[in-house]
């Protein structure tokens, strides 16, 4: 007998059974995206690697082999990454967003060699806004000129006579000002001033430098912009932040109609980082936010308060246990009384409000970090912050660990600060200082942040600054006490997962797996494997903020 069948019915048997097949795996689930071809760096618990994730509502719904979520997802949206990089969106943990935007417009003074390029600058931006109120600009530092040398408002004075001029240091803790500001702030010789410093010369003339909260003094005086211009200005710092692949942002310092600003941003769909806004503990924010509690949404968070302890290292403000190596008198100094910060911890820690004080010297964050262990009293899991915690002794390292709180910090302020923080710590202070490997042992985690303005807002330079401790100019050889660098999957951990976690958001944020927001940054670059030289150049290619495209390089 002949049992073969005709070609036709072949054919049908064979369809009829693919049809069985498909009717027993079923119609694929809709997606909104599908990223499939890509080296996925997760940084989930286990660091592992991916080629693909869906994304549906705005949340990461599957990680996995690109032929497995083909084969069950349908997406509206897919995308072939072609093999490029792809990591959870970077969250800066520690930066001044609205102050970077409402600076836009003011002389950009970072990296000037000589107080000669200081003013040429600031003539230049004199004639570019030739009717602004003020003229203004930030970021020199003495530093980085030939004599090092403090400068003083005389050629400001002869210049600029028509204008007030205010322009800050580097590290916002410092600022020299001209006459005609000194003089509608109203202040002389004889202006009593806490926790700060107006300067004055041998014949006790004011030289126009301030330190610390005698910057405040002058800087309270300039006028606020409009709305419409804030919201402008807003938004185009959001675009620069997109650019270089920040997603979520910690503002450290701002008041309510502040927040409430860029809240209403949000609301209209137009600024659309994720913020978690860290209050300033003026009396009106703690009425407010106290009695309400914290705001905790997708978009924007404000659940702590942020605290100065002291200045910073450059100014000789930064409150150290024994004198400037390079100004034996000289200590630095507190920006408030121990009884005052004592009683704001005991008050915060009755509340659900987390306390984040920066502080530089080693005096100043003993002092903190005693009194945050006192209010504390054993609540480990507070996330009670440090920021900065750029010098701090062996005795009082371990108590982060002890005390539960969290070291956050800015790789940068390291590579920056090297050509002079010895000069200003010595070298036994200055093994103790930036020790980010210590940090990282004691308490477990690092937050990483840039401080922008102070520095760049590319948080690459900080992931460079952290694993190889060298400079854009890739100095110094070999790094810059490579004892206190962190691994590569720590830092990028520290610029995701870790940050999120020193917000409370580490359950919402900053890891590639389902349930997470879809947050993620596409690079050309692999961050884990690339020579240390490639770091800083970098480019992000593409930014997406829950499922949805927000940044494309051109």
């Amino acid at each position: 007998m002949n049992f073969t069948k005709p070609v036709g019915q072949k054919l049908g048997v064979a369809l009829l059974a693919l049809g069985a097949l498909a009717s027993c795996q079923g119609p694929r689930e809709s997606v909104d995206l599908l990223v499939t071809n890509a080296t996925v760096y997760t940084v989930d618990s286990t660091f592992a690697k991916a080629e693909a994730f869906a994304v549906k509502d705005g949340k990461f719904v599957a990680v996995g082999s690109s032929a497995d979520l083909k084969a069950k997802y349908q997406a509206t949206k897919e995308v072939d990454a072609k093999g490029q990089f792809v990591y959870p969106g970077f969250y800066d943990a520690h930066c001044h967003f609205y102050r970077y935007a409402l600076a836009l417009p003011s002389a950009d003074l970072v990296g000037t060699s000589s107080w000669k390029e200081v003013i040429q600058k600031l003539q230049e931006n004199r004639r570019k806004y030739p009717q602004a109120a003020w003229l203004t600009g930030r970021g020199w530092d003495q530093n980085d000129w030939p004599t090092k040398q403090f400068p003083t408002k005389d050629t400001l004075d002869l210049l600029f006579l028509d204008v007030p001029v205010l322009i800050t240091r580097v590290d916002g803790h410092a600022a020299v000002v001209n006459q005609k500001a000194l003089d509608l702030a109203g202040v002389t010789a004889s202006t009593p001033i806490s926790g700060g410093t107006i300067t004055r010369n041998a014949q006790g003339r004011l030289t126009g430098l301030l330190v610390d909260n005698a910057t405040r003094l002058v800087s309270s005086k300039i006028p606020n912009p409009t709305s419409a211009e804030s919201n402008r200005l807003l938004l185009q710092a959001q675009q620069l932040c997109l650019a270089v692949g920040l997603t979520s942002l910690a503002d450290a310092g701002l008041d309510r109609a502040d927040i409430e600003q860029m809240a209403a941003l949000q609301q209209q769909g137009q600024l659309k980082l994720r913020l978690h806004v860290m209050l300033n503990p003026t009396a009106p924010n703690r009425a407010h936010y106290l009695k309400n509690g914290p705001i905790l949404t997708d978009q924007l968070t404000v659940s702590s308060f942020k605290v100065y302890a002291d200045g910073a290292l450059g100014s000789r403000g930064a409150c150290l246990v024994e004198p400037y190596a390079d100004k034996l008198k000289e200590t630095g100094f507190l920006l408030s009384t121990e009884k005052e910060y004592r009683a704001l911890a005991k008050e915060l820690a009755a509340s659900k409000f987390q306390m984040n004080t920066h502080a530089i010297g080693d005096s100043a964050n003993r002092i903190i970090l005693n009194i945050y262990g006192e209010a504390l009293k054993g609540q480990k899991d507070r996330r009670w912050r440090i920021e900065h915690a750029q010098v701090v002794t062996p005795a009082d390292m371990p108590k982060f660990g002890q005390y539960g709180i969290v070291p956050s910090v800015q790789p940068t302020h390291a590579t920056s600060d090297m050509y002079w923080a010895g000069e200003r710590l010595g070298a036994a202070r200055l093994k103790t200082a930036y020790a980010y490997a210590e940090l990282l042992k004691q308490y477990g985690q690092l937050a990483l942040g840039s401080d922008f303005p102070v520095e760049d807002i590319n948080p690459l330079y900080g992931f460079h600054s952290a694993v190889a401790r060298q400079d854009a100019k890739n100095y110094p050889t070999g790094g810059f006490q490579m004892e206190n660098a962190i691994s590569r999957p720590d830092a990028l951990r520290g610029m995701t997962t870790w940050a999120a976690h020193a917000a409370f958001e580490e359950k919402r944020k900053g890891q590639i797996k389902p349930g997470m927001l879809a947050d993620f940054v596409v690079m050309g670059t692999d961050l884990i494997t690339a020579p240390n030289e490639q770091l800083r150049n970098a480019s992000v290619l593409q930014t997406w903020i829950g499922g949805q495209q927000v940044f494309e390089k051109k």
